[in-house]
C-alpha cells in the first residue's frame, strides 16, 4: 500500500479548475487499503473529505485535513430476470461510462441522466436527476465504509433516505462514509421517459425513439446549454431548483406569469436558472468568476478564477434572487471551507 501524497494540487481534481491544496491526499482501489491507512493514528482525528470526479465541488481554501480518492472499477450482474436486472457498480467507475454501458448492453432507466459528469459513488450522495429522473429509482443498495467504526456497511434504498438532490449521505452521514459500491436495479424493457419539454422536442427531431437515441438526444441538449469543464471549468449546475409552496407560486404567478415551474406533490420546484437569469446575471462577471451566457445555473472559471471571487458571485445572485422574488436559494455545489 502506498502513503498518501502531502501537499498534493487540487486544481486538476475539480471541475472548477480552483488552485487548492490538499495536506494528505490517498487514492485506494482496494477498501482493505483505506481500512489499513485510517486505522493509523496519525489519521484517526484529521478531517476527511472524499473527492470523487471533482464535478460537484468548491475549494474555498486549501484542505487540512485527508483527501480520500477512491479507484475502484468494476461492473457486475448480480441477478437477473425476465424483465429486470441489478448490477453492481464501484464507486470509482465514471457516471457517463457508465450510462454508456448500459445502453449498450440493453440495461434500461438511465438513459436521461447521460453527460452528468462526475463518478458512480456520487450518485447516491446527491441523488443525481435530470429531465424528470432521479438515480434514487433505481438504487437497490448502496455499500460504504463508515469512519467512525472502519466497517463495511451496506443501506437499502429506503435506510438512504433519499429526497431531491439530498441524502443520508449529505446529512446525519455527512463526511462519516466512503461510498464503495451502488447497485441499480434496472428494466430489460425500454421505457422512455419524456416529461420535459426539450426532450420531446429533440426526440420530434429524431422519429421513432431507442435508448440510443433517447441518449444521444440528451447528450445533445445537455451539449449546447452546459459548457465542457475542460474547456471552460465549471461545477455543472451551481444552485439548487427552489421547491415553494402552492400559495407562494400563485403569488409570484401574478407577477411572472412566465415563471416555469414544476408540481412537486403538493408544492412546485422554481427553475433557479430562470430566477437568476430574471435579476440581470446571465452573461455577467463579477471578477474572475462569471455566469454562463447559455445558461445561468451555471457558474464558470473565466481566467484563473480563484475561490473568493466564486464565493462573492454566489451571495450576490443569492441576494438579488431573495430581494425580487422572496426565494432562497440553495448551492447544489458542495462548498469546502
Amino acid at each position: 500500500m502506498q502513503k498518501p501524497h502531502t501537499d498534493y494540487q487540487l486544481k486538476d481534481k475539480n471541475t472548477l479548475a480552483i488552485p487548492a491544496e490538499a495536506k494528505h491526499f490517498f487514492s485506494f482501489s482496494k477498501a482493505s487499503d483505506l481500512q489499513t491507512l485510517l486505522a493509523m493514528p496519525e489519521y484517526a482525528d484529521m478531517p476527511k473529505f472524499v473527492l470523487g470526479g471533482g464535478s460537484n465541488v468548491l475549494f474555498a481554501k486549501d484542505y487540512n485535513g485527508l483527501i480520500i480518492h477512491p479507484e475502484n472499477s468494476g461492473i457486475e450482474i448480480i441477478e437477473k430476470s425476465e424483465n429486470e436486472l441489478s448490477l453492481k457498480v464501484a464507486a470509482g467507475e465514471n457516471w457517463d461510462d457508465l450510462v454508456s454501458y448500459c445502453v449498450a448492453n440493453g440495461f434500461y432507466g438511465l438513459e436521461n441522466l447521460s453527460l452528468i459528469p462526475g463518478n458512480v459513488g456520487a450518485a447516491p450522495v446527491q441523488n443525481i436527476g435530470a429531465y424528470g429522473i432521479e438515480v434514487k429509482d433505481f438504487i437497490t443498495e448502496v455499500e460504504f465504509l463508515h469512519l467512525d467504526t472502519l466497517q463495511i456497511e451496506k443501506y437499502s434504498n429506503e435506510a438512504c433516505r433519499f429526497d431531491y438532490r439530498n441524502s443520508i449521505f449529505k446529512q446525519e452521514l455527512k463526511d462519516k462514509t466512503v461510498i464503495l459500491n451502488v447497485t441499480f436495479r434496472l428494466s430489460l424493457q425500454f421505457k422512455p421517459a419524456l416529461n420535459y419539454r426539450d426532450v420531446k422536442e429533440e426526440i420530434s427531431y429524431i422519429g421513432e425513439v431507442s435508448s440510443l437515441k433517447l441518449r444521444d438526444a440528451i447528450i445533445a441538449i445537455r451539449s449546447r446549454k452546459l459548457p465542457d469543464p475542460a474547456v471552460l471549468p465549471n461545477a455543472g449546475s451551481f444552485f439548487k431548483n427552489p421547491i415553494i409552496s402552492e400559495e407562494q407560486y400563485k403569488f409570484l404567478l401574478k407577477t411572472y406569469p412566465s415563471l416555469p415551474a414544476y408540481p412537486a406533490q403538493d408544492q412546485y420546484k422554481i427553475a433557479a436558472g430562470w430566477l437568476i437569469e430574471n435579476c440581470g446575471w446571465k452573461g455577467k462577471k463579477l471578477g474572475t468568476a462569471g455566469v454562463y451566457e447559455k445558461q445561468a445555473l451555471i457558474l464558470v472559471n473565466r481566467h484563473g478564477m480563484n475561490a473568493r471571487d466564486l464565493l462573492k458571485l454566489k451571495d450576490s445572485i443569492i441576494q438579488d434572487v431573495e430581494m425580487k422574488f422572496g426565494i432562497l436559494l440553495e448551492p447544489e455545489v458542495n462548498i469546502i471551507y
